[in-house]
């Protein structure tokens, strides 16, 4: 595959970069060749995450640009963790790490090509740690880290006060000795990372200059925050995974669709792979005609596309259409009705007595305040069972109203509405 020497152009436009090696020898590293890079994932939980997804879309970009990728999944560093802003982090037992490995590994792979003059190499730092012994893994790596300049990483320094562990305060020696253990293995001589990761990407190139003699290069991307400043990736239900167990395609679409307009476009341009002529298109639309949301809805359908496929996206979208009135319910597959509901808010309603009436679904999803304000919405002309109007106050939910079985979507006025699920 040719090498494209506008990657670091394209990465620093897209604003990719907000620390590296230094620029000048990285160009000419990139340009010179196909670089072996890598870039690790810890499985510190049984999925990936947003943040994760950056790191994986630019190694995707590097692949693209001729480039090829080392991923690798952390089962030794994984059982550590890298030090938090506060408080230690819970150590996994063995058997779930390798299980989280697992897991991670197979979320990663879909992204990366394994065929070709650039294939994708999975590895995992389990391998190389494990069989080390501690004398072993003190001379030959512990000896290159002066204690004043590990001290000196900003996470340390924070945690210093209220106390940090050496299991801990270690992990750089950790995730330094990947990158020299890749280098010397598999000839890797780029890292990248979250920045951050900042002191570990610099620790590794350092140690193998100090061990071997040798050059190496990092970049670290950027942290991706709210326009408030406040991380992304939190949301009511937890972290933005990238698991469909965890978080439905659904919920996953509707996330990105939603982003402040202040930061749609730093969002589309490292997220997804449209040129910078569609991104700054969308960004002139998004400040002339808020309105019509044209940013978001390229953001969502263009990263939900790349996580979940063009089948769920269309489900996901189809499924906020039908459920403000605007699809057939009845197209929608079981599971995305039943996560979109869940996600914009649903409420059980025992059917053992019988089925209920429109009245009762009214009140119980919190859409009518009494049976007197249910039948005057019905009157009105304002209540929808399964986007159909009711006309008559006292209907009763029949056998074929209910979705997959057990669903019923009940909607007053344009905006309001709710899932329902008989039990």
């Amino acid at each position: 595959m040719p090498i494209d020497p506008t990657l670091l152009d394209d990465l620093e436009w897209r604003g990719l970069i907000a620390h590296s090696t230094d620029r000048d020898a990285l160009a000419e590293a990139l340009a010179g060749g196909s670089v072996r890079f890598y870039v690790g994932f810890d499985p510190t939980a049984p999925s990936l995450h947003m943040g994760n997804l950056l790191q994986i879309v630019t190694a995707m970009r590097l692949q693209r640009a001729g480039h090829t990728p080392y991923a690798l999944v952390g089962g030794a560093t994984g059982m550590i963790g890298d030090p938090r802003d506060s408080g230690e982090r819970t150590l996994n037992s063995l058997d779930t790490v390798k299980d989280w490995v697992e897991r991670v590994r197979r979320q990663i792979e879909p992204f990366l090509s394994f065929e070709g003059e650039n294939a994708a190499t999975m590895v995992n730092n389990y391998d190389w740690t494990a069989p080390l012994s501690v004398v072993d893994f003190l001379r030959d790596i512990g000896k290159h880290f002066p204690v004043n300049r590990m001290l000196a990483r900003e996470t340390v320094k924070r945690r210093l006060e209220s106390g940090i562990s050496y299991t801990e305060f270690s992990y750089v020696l950790l995730q330094s000795m990947d990158f020299l253990s890749l280098y010397r293995d598999h000839g890797v001589t780029l890292q990248f990372g979250g920045s951050d990761q900042w002191g570990n990407l610099t620790g590794g190139v350092e140690l193998i200059r100090r061990a071997d003699g040798g050059t190496a290069h990092a970049f670290a991307t950027p942290l991706v925050t709210k326009a408030d400043g406040t991380k992304y990736g939190k949301t009511e239900g937890g972290a933005l995974w990238l698991d469909p167990e965890m978080m439905s395609p659904y919920a996953f679409h509707q996330f990105w669709l939603n982003v402040e307009d202040e930061k749609v476009g730093e969002l589309l341009r490292v997220f997804t792979f449209l040129t910078h002529e569609e991104i700054e298109a969308l960004e002139e639309q998004t400040r002339e005609k808020p309105f019509l949301r044209a940013g978001q809805k390229a953001l969502a359908d263009h990263v939900t596309t790349l996580v979940h496929g063009a089948e769920e996206t269309e489900q996901a979208k189809a499924a906020a259409a039908a459920l403000f009135g605007g699809g057939d319910l009845a197209t929608l597959s079981a599971t995305t009705l039943a996560a979109a509901l869940r996600e914009a808010g649903a409420v059980t309603v025992p059917a053992a007595d019988g089925m209920p009436t429109v009245v009762d679904l009214l009140i119980a999803a919190g859409l009518a305040s009494s049976r007197n304000d249910a039948r005057r919405a019905i009157g009105e002309g304002g209540a929808y069972l399964n986007n159909t109007r009711v006309e008559d106050p006292e209907a009763v939910v029949a056998s074929d109203d209910l979705i997959g079985g057990r669903w019923l979507v009940v909607r007053r006025g344009k905006k309001r509405f709710a899932g329902v699920e008989l039990v």
